[in-house]
């Protein structure tokens, strides 16, 4: 069978309409940085039997040729391209392609998903994938595959390269988030709540196939089990390798072992969710994880290793009164947070966050496109919806202006050599031109 996946996204990765003078930009920019890409589909490649052609193709209708001959057409996507997903599945589907759905938005709500494909794949695939790729041969497909237990780690296996345009500059460690924090995407995914680990050889092993210096890790977080994470930064020491992965400031804040072994074994930096300066916020969405009265500390500390930080802050929580967007702006001045990230708080479908909004008559679209942490899709407690808005624009555009874009790139240049000034780089290009209208 020729199997076709697709990751619908904007054409040119950061720019959500197509601008051919913009495009020019991120071209010269994709020469220059290293853009992660997702590990599904190489993931998928590695599962699919060697009989079946695979071919990957990335962007949204206009990038794709609709009338090449697919058996399969295999689509992942995230709550903001769901619309663009359901348009390039309803075009297959026309001309009698047989259209699979998958991803987050898909297990969220299959249902919708499945009025624009023939099957849904609801959470993780590793089990179900093959079998419906044996169900088509035998011409006895299902409407939803849903795994009966979590993917053992073992069976996860070494991604095989199918983007047309560069190598896979990403691995995966673990699998799994325990914490379950309401607001978060990772709670509406099947057994996504269950942490695994992967055996640390084979990690160490994948590791070493990747041709780039730098890669990332596609963890939901590297310190969940920190005795683990000791036992594989040991066993990278050497590999000649710069990283960034995902991690949690209290955490990392109180282990000073790890981020010495982090920083040894090649750590440029750790992206961090510290989400709110409003303890009351955190302890509503159960973000039991961040202790606020440590954030300051704990920055401190990682810098100490050389490592840059990559702080994302979430604003709109049933906790979150005006006066907490000086208190966070007065934190990233304090901190020196090297790239720091102020986001509308997003209520995915799926989440507990979402059904309590949708209870509570909160919800003011369903228009999934404004799903991207840059529109205010519900009814905040304590501010209206302009309000929110106008003042996370205000902090982003603060914190994005010309002279302060420019310190960062110089510190992160001190701090951790051209990994760091890369990875800042590749960051800060990301959301150069978000709240710019």
């Amino acid at each position: 069978m020729r199997i076709l996946f697709v990751w619908p996204r904007p054409p040119n990765l950061v720019f959500e309409e197509y601008d051919p003078n913009r495009s020019f930009l991120h071209k010269l920019m994709s020469k220059i940085l290293f853009f992660p890409k997702p590990l599904t589909f190489p993931i998928l490649a590695a599962l699919t039997p060697e009989e079946h052609f695979v071919e990957v193709v990335e962007g949204g209708p206009l990038e794709i040729n609709f009338d090449e001959e697919y058996d399969v057409v295999g689509i992942t996507c995230t709550t903001r391209y769901a619309f663009w997903a359901y348009e390039i599945a309803d075009e297959f589907r026309k001309r009698g392609v047989f259209v699979v759905l998958g991803g987050w938005h898909p297990s969220a709500l299959p249902e919708e998903a499945k009025q624009h494909a023939d099957s849904v794949v609801i959470g993780e695939a590793e089990e179900t994938w093959p079998q419906l790729l044996k169900d088509l041969e035998n011409k006895k497909t299902k409407p939803f595959y849903i795994p009966t237990r979590p993917v053992d780690p073992k069976l996860i296996p070494f991604p095989f390269n199918v983007y047309p345009d560069g190598p896979i500059l990403g691995v995966q460690a673990t699998r799994g988030c325990p914490f379950g924090c309401e607001f978060c995407a990772i709670t509406n995914m099947r057994f996504r709540n269950v942490f695994r680990m992967r055996a640390v050889e084979d990690v160490v092993e994948e590791i070493k196939t990747l041709p780039g210096k730098t890669f990332n890790f596609h963890d939901n977080s590297l310190t969940i089990n920190p005795t683990y994470t000791k036992q594989l930064l040991r066993e990278m020491k050497g590999l000649d390798k710069k990283f960034y992965a995902f991690g949690n400031i209290n955490v990392l804040g109180s282990d000073e072992e790890l981020l010495k072994l982090a920083s040894e074994a090649g750590c440029v930096g750790w992206l961090i969710g510290f989400e709110s300066m409003s303890q009351e916020s955190l302890d509503i969405v159960g973000k039991k994880t961040n202790v606020v009265q440590t954030y300051l500390d704990s920055v401190s500390k990682i810098h100490d290793y050389g490592m840059i930080i990559l702080g994302s802050f979430v604003f709109g929580f049933d906790g979150d009164k005006k006066e907490v967007f000086d208190l966070t702006d007065d934190f990233v001045r304090k901190s020196e947070i090297d790239v720091p990230d102020a986001m509308i708080l997003t209520p995915y479908p799926g989440t507990p966050l979402y059904d309590k909004l949708e209870r509570e008559g909160r919800i003011l679209t369903k228009n999934w496109s404004k799903y991207n942490f840059e529109h205010v899709v519900f009814k905040p407690k304590h501010m209206t919806p302009d309000e929110l808005l106008e003042n996370t624009k205000g902090l982003y555009r603060k914190w994005h202006g010309t002279p302060h874009f420019m310190k960062r790139v110089i510190k992160s240049f001190w701090l951790g050599g051209r990994a760091a000034l890369e990875t800042t780089m590749q960051n800060l290009y990301m959301k150069l031109l978000r709240y710019q209208e």
